[in-house]
């Protein structure tokens, strides 16, 4: 297969995990969130679809650069990534589908933690990959910190 495909894959699998999240966003976001009480920072609702559109293509050209390596260098890396991919994905089921915003955080913990992981192993295998998954965690340190205050607040 050549490297495009498996790079459109990798990025196809990112951007699904958002997509299977956002089913349970759009559920409760005109409806359950609109209620609640939220923090002065929370950003404009817009901000969200580009904010991780975004992310989860930098995730997915990360997730190939690794790949790309090898199996033996990519190995850990790459199940590291979908475990984080895998938490990302629930964080949504918690907050906007169980209406629950303290698991939801102590999802959003656990996917910081694993994201930390993930690009540890990714600048083992490339350093580029690791770049890359900086703004992720950057923007998921906000998003906890934002997660916390909604949970506080209601």
């Amino acid at each position: 297969m050549k490297n495009w495909v498996k790079l459109l894959m990798f990025i196809l699998v990112s951007e699904l995990a958002g997509i299977i999240g956002s089913f349970f966003t759009r559920q409760s976001v005109t409806t359950w969130y609109a209620t609640l009480e939220k923090p002065f920072f929370n950003p404009p609702g817009w901000v969200f679809g580009p904010a991780w559109t975004t992310l989860y293509l930098l995730m997915g050209i990360a997730a190939f650069l690794v790949y790309r390596k090898g199996y033996k260098r990519s190995k850990t890396a790459l199940k590291f990534f979908f475990i984080q991919l895998f938490f990302n994905m629930i964080w949504s089921l918690l907050f906007f589908g169980l209406k629950n915003p303290l698991l939801a955080f102590i999802d959003i913990v656990i996917l910081w933690c694993l994201i930390l992981i993930t690009t540890y192993y990714f600048y083992k295998a490339d350093k580029t990959a690791a770049y890359l998954m900086i703004p992720y965690i950057l923007w998921v340190s906000f998003a906890s910190i934002l997660n916390f205050s909604i949970y506080v607040l209601n």
